[in-house]
């Protein structure tokens, strides 16, 4: 099971499509699994509190545990918080975390460049606030080429 984490911008979805057709593994989005009321929220530029995220978390550990019992998966999702990860991870210890990094002012600049996305560029600073860096797992710079992030991801996973 690998989840590529980091704020929203990061290049999750971008980058776990390429290594999802690298791997041979299904990717999802954590994003399609959130409920209606959550992204009602985020359209109105409210930043989610960790109330509304729980549910949403629970089904998660419950998909990846599925996802790993059925041969693995590539999952997006933020995961800012060492809270967040620790029950996304509840379900399964067999997790490769990868953590997306960037500078604020690069991931910006990516968000006001996306269309019919939820996730406005106002809501990033709230983010970078929430975020609690792993410190564990893959850390890699976004400033790199996708295909260089790629490259870097399947060293990793074969060592």
């Amino acid at each position: 099971m690998i989840i590529i984490m980091g704020v929203s911008g990061c290049g999750k979805t971008t980058i776990g499509k390429l290594l999802s057709k690298e791997t041979q593994l299904p990717f999802f989005d954590a994003d399609d699994f959130h409920p209606e009321e959550n992204i009602k929220k985020m359209k109105t530029n409210e930043s989610l509190t960790d109330e509304d995220r729980l549910p949403w978390l629970n089904n998660l550990a419950s998909k990846i545990e599925e996802w790993e019992n059925n041969g693995g998966a590539i999952l997006a999702c933020s995961a800012l918080k060492e809270s967040y990860r620790k029950l996304l991870s509840s379900k399964t210890e067999n997790i490769f975390w990868v953590f997306l990094d960037g500078s604020f002012d690069l991931i910006k600049s990516r968000l006001e460049q996306r269309h019919n996305h939820y996730m406005k560029s106002d809501l990033l600073q709230s983010q970078f606030n929430t975020l609690e860096e792993p410190n564990y797992g893959l850390k890699i710079n976004i400033a790199k080429s996708k295909e260089d992030i790629i490259k870097q991801i399947l060293l990793n996973l074969n060592d």
